[in-house]
């Protein structure tokens, strides 16, 4: 799957999303290693604690299916900018590989692709725990 397909993806799942106190829709689509795609979106919580990003929906919904073998994510938002992972979402993202490509698109469609690593340089992993 192309990155321009999987991006497209995740501007499909972005309609999904449950948004009403912050209006901010996010949609994301998660490419495993064996070309599965997940899918998923922000569901806010009037207690805000309880809000789920995007890409951390999709990486749930993977592991819960039983893949954790994830080649890229892309990510799409109502604000025609470019948006990169929150910081939970980046050391979520890095705890299942350093490599794993984020991929980022504006309303023009232009596509931008960076590495987990680049956008967490110092992330906190398994190897941080001695194991």
């Amino acid at each position: 799957m192309s990155e321009k397909e999987l991006f497209q993806e995740a501007v499909k799942a972005k309609e999904y999303a449950y948004a009403p106190y912050s209006k901010f829709k996010v949609g994301a689509a998660l490419l495993t290693k064996d070309g599965k795609v997940y899918t998923g979106c922000n569901v806010e919580c009037a207690s805000f604690g309880g809000t789920n990003c995007a890409e951390r929906t999709a990486i749930f919904k993977a592991i819960s299916e039983g893949n954790k073998d994830f080649e890229a994510i892309a990510i799409a938002s109502d604000n025609g900018m470019f948006t990169f992972p929150c910081g939970i979402c980046r050391q979520v993202i890095f705890e299942f590989g350093k490599d794993i490509k984020i991929i980022v698109g504006d309303k023009n469609e232009e596509i931008k692709v960076i590495s987990i690593k680049e956008l967490l340089p110092y992330g906190f992993s398994s190897e941080d725990l001695n194991q």
